[in-house]
């Protein structure tokens, strides 16, 4: 059972921390809008082990987020032109394009012309606002990444820094990124060099010029740079305040997991004391198994490529959201590196005989689970419904105490669930997310506590509103 494929209307927006549960996103209109789906890393610049890389096939991408029922993704960019992780057995791969334009003269480390940092590449900024555009043609929402950090410090040598535009090699600008000269350029992202923050400035400028009209617009600085990036994000998150405090929309802004290896593993209080409307936890405090309750001080996009990489399961998903969280999956959907397509080959993406997406079935119940959660999100009155695990002895519960309640049960069996505060009946509807199928409904009396047993083996999902209606 997979979610439907019908077209929506156009993502609402823009996006604001909702006045009345800021643990989620609300459109211009006040309407609580839940985000979930999922990202991979070629959905911009295209990615692979030849050069030039194959087209990423972007229309077939939007299909299976459709086809899942997700309405959210993180689009990625890269800043090197070629990379490897040995650890990965990934590489060397190759990217394509860039906001910079290859002119020369001379040559970069990778055997092309230098860039040109003083002039932008429009038909990159054209294809960010095209795609943009098509994702919420579909109702899907988007963040905007707008610059890549683990690569730059966590990538194979030499190529983690002779692939990167601001190496004074790599450039016809005498932009050198790396004044150490250790070989990692992590000093651009912090404020070390006022001329590649002014440089970084302009770029970011840009891109909010590009794509400032557009509702479904999110932003994210940076994918898991350091700790030593916190003050250059802090200054980025307020510079694109500063820049749409000026123009018709403003978005959200989002800081996501630092990460550095050793004693440069930025912390998750960074995330909670910065200036970012939305966030995104390392594993810290148990947000893989046991997440902590949203409390609302950030809206909390909690993401597996933060949690493991690639990983996450089926009742990480139901936690999360029962905890007050917006799930996303990391998905290894890509082309495989290994045996590039061709451009328009939709064959990596859909089976011919079903026509559903061809993906690692690993994951399905990840994705699958995703989508099922976003339906019950928007049956439920998100404004008011806030975490309540002391109402329910599975301890995970998002509820509207005596309106509605969606609880779930990681190990199945029997759940006390506490209706004391409604008077009247419930309608108790039970899902079984490893099926994907409703498992059978009655009706219960509220004003005490109810114990109530799931009609089938495994983990178990249970819905409680008020009969005669939900969340009046």
């Amino acid at each position: 059972m997979i979610g439907s494929a019908s077209r929506s209307a156009f993502a609402a927006g823009p996006l604001q921390v909702s006045a009345e549960n800021p643990r989620y996103f609300a459109d211009a209109d006040g309407a609580i809008v839940f985000l979930t789906g999922f990202h991979t890393w070629s959905n911009l610049k295209d990615m692979g082990a030849t050069d030039p890389p194959p087209e990423f096939d972007y229309p077939g991408y939007l299909d299976m987020l459709e086809r899942y029922g997700h309405n959210f993704i993180r689009m990625w960019t890269w800043e090197l032109t070629r990379y490897s992780y040995a650890a990965y057995h990934t590489g060397p791969v190759w990217t394509a394009q860039f906001p910079w334009p290859r002119t020369g003269p001379g040559e970069a480390l990778d055997g092309k012309p230098r860039f040109d940092l003083s002039r932008f590449d429009q038909s990159y900024f054209d294809r960010l606002r095209a795609r943009i555009v098509a994702a919420g043609e579909r109702g899907i929402y988007v963040s905007v990444m707008l610059f890549e950090g683990h690569g730059l410090h966590a990538s194979d040598a030499p190529w983690c820094w002779d692939g990167h535009p601001l190496n004074a090699a790599n450039n016809i600008n005498g932009i050198d990124g790396d004044p150490d000269g250790d070989g990692h350029g992590i000093e651009t992202q912090t404020l070390q060099i006022p001329q590649i923050t002014a440089l970084q400035e302009a770029y970011v400028r840009k891109v909010i010029e590009t794509v400032n009209d557009l509702d479904n617009v999110l932003y994210e600085i940076a994918n898991e740079s350091g700790s030593y990036s916190t003050d250059w994000q802090y200054h980025m998150i307020r510079f694109i305040r500063e820049q749409e405090r000026q123009m018709p929309k403003q978005h959200p802004v989002g800081m996501t997991f630092q990460y550095c290896g050793g004693n440069l593993r930025g912390t998750n209080q960074a995330l909670f004391d910065g200036p970012a409307d939305w966030i995104s936890p390392n594993p810290d405090g148990g947000y893989r198994d046991s997440p902590p309750a949203a409390d609302g001080s950030k809206v909390i996009i909690t993401d597996t490529d933060h949690l493991w990489g690639i990983g996450g399961n089926q009742a990480w998903v139901w936690k999360s959201v029962c905890r007050g969280m917006n799930p996303i999956f990391m998905d290894p959907c890509s082309p495989p590196i290994e045996s590039p397509t061709p451009a328009g080959d939709r064959s990596a993406w859909v089976d011919p005989v079903t026509g559903l997406a061809r993906l690692d079935p690993k994951w399905d119940p990840v994705r699958l689970s995703l989508g099922y959660a976003r339906r019950f999100a928007e049956r439920m009155d998100l404004a008011r419904a806030v975490p309540h695990g002391e109402l329910a002895s599975s301890g995970y519960c998002l509820a509207q105490p005596g309106v509605e309640y969606l609880v779930y049960l990681p190990e199945g069996g029997e759940v006390t669930v506490d209706l004391s505060g409604g008077e009247g009946s419930f309608v108790a509807e039970w899902f079984n997310p490893g099926a994907g199928e409703p498992a059978g409904t009655l009706t219960v009396p509220g004003g005490d506590q109810q114990a109530l047993t799931a009609p089938f083996a495994g983990d178990a999902v249970l819905y409680l509103h008020r009969e005669g209606g939900e969340a009046d």
